[in-house]
């Protein structure tokens, strides 16, 4: 594993990032960004993967930034169960849905082996 000298480099705040900009890409479209609420908090929670990553990086501690990560994990969880809401209100297709669960379950498993790695690192 290459060293990690500042967020940027974690594999997982990189497919954050990816994930949350195709989640703008969607909330763009005009019957998805007439319902202001759910496409506030839904790029919200894609915002909070990436922040909390990079925000548990510069913890003084891998314990601090392993509850960051845990944090990220579940604004992963948080947007695909907005994702489900923009499914059944017929925002997104079934198509997207899929793709955009399977980036956040990606991203979710990312920051798990992060967490695993850190674990054995302490």
């Amino acid at each position: 594993m290459a060293a990690i000298e500042k967020f940027e480099d974690i594999k997982a705040w990189q497919e954050a990032r990816r994930l949350l900009n195709r989640i703008y890409e969607i909330t763009d479209g005009e019957r998805f960004s007439k319902d202001w609420e759910l496409k506030n908090q839904i790029r919200r929670s894609g915002l909070s993967v990436m922040s909390n990553i990079a925000e548990g990086f510069d913890r003084s501690s891998d314990r601090e930034f392993i509850q960051f990560l845990r944090i990220a994990t579940g604004s992963c969880s948080e947007l695909k169960s907005q994702l489900y809401v923009a499914l059944d209100q017929k925002y997104i297709t079934d198509k997207l849905f899929s793709e955009i669960c399977q980036k956040a379950t990606d991203v979710t498993k990312l920051i798990n082996g992060f967490i695993r790695y850190l674990r054995k690192a302490t």
